[in-house]
């Protein structure tokens, strides 16, 4: 397994991403949305959620996502995240992006046939 990065300037540039496309499955927690980058990424990227809040909190203070607290019997209380028609729009625009730029980099660092 190669080692998970740490390069943060890496991670910052796709982290909104990352968050808006799990948020946009469904309704997430914040301890959720941390777990799930890292199951789904192989363990290659690690969100301590205490660095992950105060990017949900940016992104729903740009109106991309939005959140309510839930209380349940016995449970501690959590602040649930979903989608804005925005944030559809957003990530939709973002993953399109994405694309294009994995796009540029494959064809700059795949080699050349003769």
């Amino acid at each position: 397994m190669t080692k998970p990065y740490t390069d943060r300037e890496r991670k910052k540039g796709t982290a909104d991403l990352l968050v808006l496309a799990l948020v946009g499955e469904r309704q997430r927690h914040g301890y959720e949305i941390a777990k799930l980058i890292e199951q789904r990424s192989g363990g290659s990227l690690v969100f301590q959620v205490a660095s992950l809040y105060p990017l949900l909190y940016r992104l729903e203070k740009k109106g991309l996502i939005s959140g309510r607290w839930v209380e349940k019997a016995g449970e501690r209380r959590r602040r649930f995240y979903r989608l804005t028609a925005k944030g559809k729009r957003f990530l939709g625009e973002e993953r399109q992006r994405w694309r294009e730029f994995v796009e540029a980099v494959e064809r700059i660092t795949e080699p050349e046939l003769a």
